[in-house]
């Protein structure tokens, strides 16, 4: 017997939402959406509490489709740089906007209002899970010699003693 839903249903507004410091994640794909195994593609749904962070990340196999249905959203991404120069846009986004952000380029978000939780909706074209198909910036920085980091942000070894040295996923974090 079929579930009452059916397989082209799910309830992602139901679903178990995966817990950080500042705020929350909750996802359809492949692994608990049978009907996307093969789709390239995954849906999620987050939510930024006031101070919250979307950690700084690129995904290499994924572009990035954000909806925003709730709040303000503060955005940098970083490009490529076919002319000799970097490719940055800052912006903040509000409810009803959709920001697309290409595979591959750094990026970020955050909540940009004082009282209210930012919503939104992410798509992928991939099945991939998140944060499987994020590299993000602490991640990054601690896959490098502090000796090499050191040189390249022109500062003694000893500025970066107070960085934490986890190579883990961060996801969402807040201002501290």
């Amino acid at each position: 017997m079929t579930d009452s839903r059916g397989r082209f249903l799910f309830p992602l507004g139901a679903s178990e939402p995966n817990q950080f410091p500042g705020g929350w994640l909750r996802g359809a794909h492949d692994g608990n959406f049978p009907v996307l195994a093969g789709q390239n593609g995954s849906v999620y749904r987050l939510r930024l509490e006031v101070g919250g962070i979307r950690e700084p990340h690129w995904h290499p196999t994924a572009w990035e489709l954000t909806y925003v249905l709730a709040g303000r959203a503060r955005w940098t991404i970083l490009g490529t740089h076919p002319d000799g120069a970097y490719q940055r846009e800052e912006f903040t986004a509000a409810v009803g906007d959709l920001v697309f952000v290409p595979q591959g380029f750094f990026h970020y978000f955050e909540n940009a209002g004082i009282a209210d939780p930012l919503d939104v909706l992410v798509v992928f074209n991939t099945s991939t899970r998140e944060p499987s198909d994020d590299i993000g910036i602490l991640g990054s920085v601690n896959a490098l010699p502090r000796d090499v980091l050191a040189a390249v942000f022109g500062v003694p070894e000893s500025a970066l003693a107070g960085l934490p040295t986890g190579v883990e996923p961060v996801v969402i974090t807040r201002r501290r």
